[in-house]
C-alpha cells in the first residue's frame, strides 16, 4: 500500500471513529465543518484524497488536530516521528511546502509543522475556532503575517504569535527561502 492509500485509509478511520464518538451524524459534522455531505461520505469510505483546507475544516469541527486525523494507530505514550513520517499536506510547483511534524491532543489539539515559502509564493488559511492560537518562528528569510487585514514583517530569527480565528496569510514577498516553524493549539470541542 503506497503512502497516500495509508493515509487515506487512516484518515476514513479516523474521521468515521471521531465523528462517532463525538455523537455526530454526516449531516452534523458537515454543517459543522462547512464541508458536504458527500465529501464526508467519500473520505470516510477511503474514494477521496481531501485538500488540506477541508481536513483542517473536519478536524476543528471534531476538536481533534491533523495528527490525530491522520494517525495509523493509536501509539504509546511517547510517539517518535521519524522525519520521513511527517506528513507534507502542502505545495507549490516553485518548492513551498508545509509539513505535519508531529501532534498532540493537550486538551485540544495541538500541532508541529515545519514551513517553507519560496519568493513569491503565499498560503491562507481560512479562520480557526475561536480560542485557536499559533506561534511561529522564522528561522530563515522574512515572512509577511497578513492578520485581519494588516500585514506583520517576521524576519529569521524572531517570532509571532496571534489568535487565528480571522483568515490569515503566510506570504514571502523577498528574494529567498522563508523557512519558519509553527506550533498551533486549537481549544477542545468537549
Amino acid at each position: 500500500m503506497s503512502d497516500l492509500e495509508q493515509l487515506t485509509q487512516s484518515l476514513a478511520g479516523n474521521v468515521r471513529r471521531w465523528r462517532t464518538e463525538r455523537g455526530l451524524s454526516l449531516d452534523a459534522l458537515a454543517a459543522r465543518a462547512g464541508v458536504s455531505r458527500s465529501m464526508l461520505v467519500q473520505i470516510e469510505q477511503a474514494r477521496t484524497n481531501p485538500s488540506i483546507g477541508t481536513v483542517v475544516k473536519i478536524g476543528d469541527a471534531l476538536g481533534v488536530s491533523i495528527t490525530t486525523l491522520l494517525d495509523y494507530a493509536q501509539g504509546p505514550a511517547v510517539r517518535i516521528v521519524s522525519a520521513e513520517q511527517a506528513v507534507r499536506l502542502w505545495h507549490t510547483d516553485a518548492g513551498s511546502y508545509n509539513r505535519l511534524l508531529a501532534g498532540a491532543e493537550a486538551p485540544g489539539p495541538l500541532e508541529m509543522w515545519d514551513w517553507q515559502l519560496m519568493p513569491g509564493d503565499s498560503s491562507s488559511s481560512d479562520p480557526h475556532p475561536a480560542g485557536t492560537f499559533e506561534l511561529i518562528h522564522v528561522t530563515g528569510g522574512e515572512l509577511t503575517l497578513t492578520v485581519g487585514g494588516s500585514d506583520f514583517h517576521v524576519p529569521a530569527g524572531s517570532s509571532a504569535s496571534f489568535e487565528a480565528s480571522t483568515a490569515h496569510t503566510y506570504s514571502n514577498a523577498g528574494d529567498t527561502p522563508t523557512t519558519m516553524m509553527m506550533t498551533i493549539s486549537v481549544p477542545s470541542s468537549r
